[in-house]
């Protein structure tokens, strides 16, 4: 047996995943240099590896609630990131969560849990005027924080559930980034498959 990628909580992340991974996803670096391209391979394999371990630790997370996601994952499903969720969550994050069926279950179970105050429903709505003109205000071009009248806004009851979503939205995605900080502590990971952003190994580099 070949020796894994990582170790979660004791027990073997197989190579062949991130292999799996990495056939699917074609490479974005555009370097020609053979030391930069092999330092550009070696940082993706390290990238894909982190996906891997992603879905791994969310398959567990997923058994531990009692939550079923479908079993199979296609590799190829990290090519559908969107270039908004990369920068809202990050570009492994994101990869994840677009790779990995249990980490989108996990992350609509967290979106569930959350529990959003009509206090803060009502900040948002008040510190967000602009978001709410009415569309014959936005063709006026009324301005939201100066000299805008009440009747130029949408009112609060036919908005409010929308901003709810998207509070509940925002808490789950930090409760996910929360998880996923906790239940790294218990990986291991193999030479060479380590963190791109480690700094205990010469390539690593932090980027979104």
């Amino acid at each position: 047996m070949t020796e894994p990628a990582a170790l979660v909580h004791g027990e073997a992340v197989a190579r062949d995943r991130v292999d799996a991974l990495l056939r699917a996803v074609p490479a974005r670096d555009r370097e020609t240099r053979p030391e930069a391209l092999a330092r550009a391979e070696r940082q993706r394999r390290r990238w894909a590896t982190q996906v891997v371990v992603t879905d791994e630790l969310a398959r567990r997370a997923c058994a531990d609630r009692g939550l079923k996601p479908p079993s199979e994952v296609s590799p190829a499903q990290v090519l559908a990131v969107a270039e908004t969720d990369v920068a809202d969550l990050g570009s492994i994050v994101a990869a994840a969560l677009a790779h990995s069926p249990a980490a989108r279950v996990l992350l609509a179970e967290l979106e569930r849990e959350q529990h959003v105050p009509e206090a803060a429903v009502h900040d948002y709505y008040d510190r967000n005027r602009d978001r709410f003109l009415t569309p014959e205000a936005l063709r006026r071009g009324v301005d939201p924080f100066g000299g805008a009248a009440e009747a130029d806004f949408l009112p609060y009851e036919d908005v409010r559930g929308g901003i709810v979503r998207e509070l509940r939205r925002a808490g789950g995605r930090r409760s996910f980034f929360d998880w996923l900080d906790r239940a790294r502590t218990g990986v291991v990971y193999a030479a060479g498959h380590e963190h791109p952003g480690d700094p205990a190994h010469p390539d690593h580099e932090h980027r979104h």
